[in-house]
């Protein structure tokens, strides 16, 4: 049985630290953990950051500098469920900052992880009973880059 659940580790070229305080400065349930160096017996350059424990609105994370070798994709993402169109703009706005807009809420930030920013209602919306409504509001989504739930709501509507 695992101690305490389950921590994303991060893979980074040595970014680790400016990363987890980027982070840390959109989440706002968010704080930084243990900061490890390397020492002597390698292989990164004694006191330099090797890794970074760090929570994400509840989620843990460790940043890891572990050289050039790996790079993110969009294979793995994180999802924000979001309250409103405020917090949709909020995420979005902070995450692509330096980064890229994709498709339907996804994104990559300047180091990058892939994110998924989207209204909470989106999930309701395009699993609706109503094949028609369902349709409607999926083809809007598929036709944007940040989400704009206004115009998925009038989608729904068949407005």
């Amino acid at each position: 049985m695992s101690i305490d659940g389950f921590t994303t580790c991060l893979w980074f070229d040595g970014q680790a630290e400016e990363a987890a305080h980027h982070y840390l400065s959109i989440f706002k349930n968010s704080q930084l953990g243990k900061v490890g160096r390397y020492t002597e017996a390698g292989p990164g350059t004694p006191g330099d950051v090797m890794v970074v424990e760090f929570v994400l609105n509840g989620q843990k994370f460790v940043g890891l500098n572990g050289g050039p070798q790996f790079k993110f994709s969009e294979a793995v993402s994180f999802q924000i469920r979001c309250e409103d169109q405020e917090e949709v703009d909020y995420y979005w706005d902070r995450l692509t900052d330096g980064g890229e807009e994709g498709p339907c809420g996804w994104l990559k930030d300047k180091y990058g992880v892939s994110w998924q920013v989207f209204p909470a209602e989106l999930l309701d919306m395009v699993g609706d009973a109503d094949p028609q409504a369902a349709k409607r509001t999926t083809e809007a989504m598929l036709r944007m880059k940040k989400m704009d739930l206004a115009a998925l709501r009038k989608a729904h509507a068949g407005e």
